[in-house]
């Protein structure tokens, strides 16, 4: 098998390892993320606001770090919308 890069995963592309047979696998953690995300995006996700000092914070759920792979202290941009707020992952 040889390791190929951006391998066709539903609407997402991702590692993996293609044989000459034509079988593919696919890298495992890239692969749930992929899946996780898709789970999401048909979701209604539920996030709480928490307050520290004069600032509001914005608490994401485990499920939603792990599929957009954010981490502590990661910057995000948002957007506001006619309709509401729109996170977005620099």
């Amino acid at each position: 098998m040889k390791f190929v890069k951006k391998i066709r995963f539903a609407e997402y592309k991702i590692d993996g390892w293609e044989c000459s047979c034509g079988e593919i696998v696919f890298d495992s953690v890239q692969a749930e993320r992929a899946l996780l995300h898709n789970k999401l995006k048909k979701a209604k996700i539920k996030a709480k606001l928490g307050q520290i000092r004069s600032n509001l914070i914005l608490r994401l759920p485990k499920d939603v770090e792990a599929a957009l792979g954010l981490h502590k202290g990661e910057e995000v941009e948002l957007k506001i919308e006619k309709d509401g707020l729109k996170v977005l992952v620099a």
